[in-house]
């Protein structure tokens, strides 16, 4: 009998990866969202279509809103339909972990990052980061242990 295969592999769950948030920010706590999406949207995040670089989120009116993300449309998208790449998406989260976050953003210095937009059971997610913005220095020292690390392995591995 043959084994199952496991359908939702850790590489390819992953449709777009915002990497300079990391660079940019100290990411404190991370949250999993939900995302409201039209039709062609999840066609095009299917495809890979996707860039989280510029991306930010906003908490307005108790809810929570994804804004600067680019999706881009299909050349096979329908015709009755005007695909706009940069509007802004609802983030689905619990009450509990809005308010939380509510009152997280409020305080000086705090921010929230989208981090990572990936499948999970079928359904789009992004991982959001409660961050605290880096200074010059702070980038720097990251950047030098960074380094270090990647030395350490060379040495390691030629023995």
């Amino acid at each position: 009998m043959a084994a199952k295969k496991n359908k939702s592999s850790p590489g390819n769950s992953t449709i777009a990866l915002n990497r300079q948030a990391t660079h940019d920010y100290f990411i404190e706590e991370r949250f999993e969202a939900g995302l409201a999406l039209q039709g062609w949207e999840v066609k095009s995040l299917r495809a890979g279509r996707a860039q989280l670089k510029e991306s930010y989120v906003v908490v307005k009116g108790g809810e929570a809103w994804l804004l600067g993300a680019h999706v881009s449309a299909l050349t096979s998208a329908s015709t009755h339909i005007d695909p706009d790449s940069t509007r802004t998406r609802k983030l689905l989260l619990h009450k509990q972990e809005l308010s939380r976050l509510i009152g997280h953003v409020e305080r000086k210095g705090y921010t929230l990052v989208p981090l990572t937009l990936y499948w999970k059971k079928g359904r789009a997610k992004l991982e959001i980061g409660l961050a605290r913005g880096k200074k010059l220095h702070d980038k720097r020292a990251s950047e030098k242990e960074r380094d270090w690390e990647r030395e350490k392995q060379r040495v390691l591995r030629r023995g």
